[in-house]
């Protein structure tokens, strides 16, 4: 998350580190499905760092999780199931924990006043992001929706720099084309793989509508953080998760109740596929709110990138869903890139 470090505390600080902080690194994921600030509430425990042999596996076990998490929507949208009905079951459900780790930790459930508005704000930026990854995913291969929605950072930087807040450093400048040049070749935005030549109407065709969901999802992904860093960073980030979660869940049943719109899985299948990716949210964003205060170094948790990966992997062994070699080298430069932009700058 953007950081105003001087403001933050951090030690360290230097003018010309303007973008990238171990805080924004460590939040970078996990604002992605609305459990973004739990972490926070236990930055200030002793607790004491797992070693690295321990802390990278466990981050990619974690990624993997999430990653059979969207290949269950997947799944669950295959038998009947809706994206409505996915994220208002799926937030719904994760609300509904927070809210009794929230109780059985003695934690007052209240906002005050003045925040009320900015956090309903907040939440209908990640409701926005919840429903139009959730459409990408149910449009395209789950590793290319990933892929294409984990741009939020590029827009982020981008975001900040345009409100004044914070200025890219040149590595930025120089990430971010390798990034969308990785981007066009993992989506094939020429039609190369298709054995017709060069075919972007074709491609498009195919992938179009697919990656405009990712797109808003990245866009509204990135105006949630940059909202919620400026408007509700002295909130405990318990509190925090379980209002964005609610927010994403009301609005969600709102939609399907007033439209219609619920559509329930047809099978057992489905059934068994919005179960589970209700649980293994829940369970991927609670192991990270467990594993994020005992990461020790930053780059640590560069190993959470690890996602889209596991998507492909997973997305090929449940799915059926492959991609050419060309799209998986596009895969990895854009994952190498995302990584390099959120490193911490080297002191000196």
């Amino acid at each position: 998350m953007i950081l105003d470090r001087r403001r933050a505390g951090v030690p360290g600080f230097c003018e010309s580190e303007t973008f990238v902080s171990q805080e924004w690194l460590q939040e970078r994921v996990s604002c992605q499905f609305e459990y973004q600030n739990l972490y926070k509430s236990v930055l200030n425990s002793p607790v004491v760092p797992l070693p690295r042999s321990v802390i990278i596996p466990a981050f990619m076990l974690v990624s993997a999780i999430l990653a059979c998490n969207h290949v269950a929507a997947r799944i669950a949208f295959e038998h009947g199931a809706n994206v409505t009905t996915a994220v208002a079951v799926r937030s719904g459900g994760a609300a509904f924990f927070t809210m009794l780790m929230l109780l059985a930790t003695g934690v007052r459930i209240g906002l005050p006043q003045a925040l009320r508005g900015k956090a309903l704000v907040v939440g209908l930026c990640f409701a926005l992001q919840s429903y139009c990854l959730y459409s990408a995913i149910a449009a395209i291969p789950v590793a290319l929706a990933l892929l294409m929605f984990n741009i939020f950072p590029l827009i982020l930087v981008l975001l900040a720099w345009a409100t004044g807040t914070e200025r890219p450093g040149l590595r930025a400048f120089l990430v971010m084309p390798v990034a969308l040049l990785g981007l066009a070749m993992a989506l094939d935005v020429a039609g190369l793989t298709t054995g017709r030549g060069f075919d972007f109407a074709g491609r498009w065709t195919q992938i179009g509508v697919g990656v405009l969901w990712a797109i808003g999802a990245a866009f509204s992904m990135a105006a949630g953080m940059f909202l919620t860093n400026r408007w509700l960073g002295g909130m405990d980030g318990r509190l925090r998760t379980l209002t964005t979660m609610s927010v994403v869940a009301v609005v969600m049943i709102a939609k399907g109740a007033g439209t219609g719109s619920f559509a329930l899985p047809v099978d057992a299948i489905g059934w068994a596929a919005l179960a589970a990716l209700t649980l293994l949210y829940t369970a991927g964003f609670t192991l990270m709110f467990v594993l994020l205060p005992r990461s020790g170094a930053a780059s640590n948790t560069a190993a959470l990138n690890f996602e889209p990966i596991a998507a492909l992997i997973l997305a090929w062994l449940l799915l059926g869903q492959s991609i050419a070699p060309l799209q998986v080298v596009g895969a990895l430069v854009v994952i190498g890139a995302i990584i390099v932009l959120s490193l911490p700058k080297r002191a000196g």
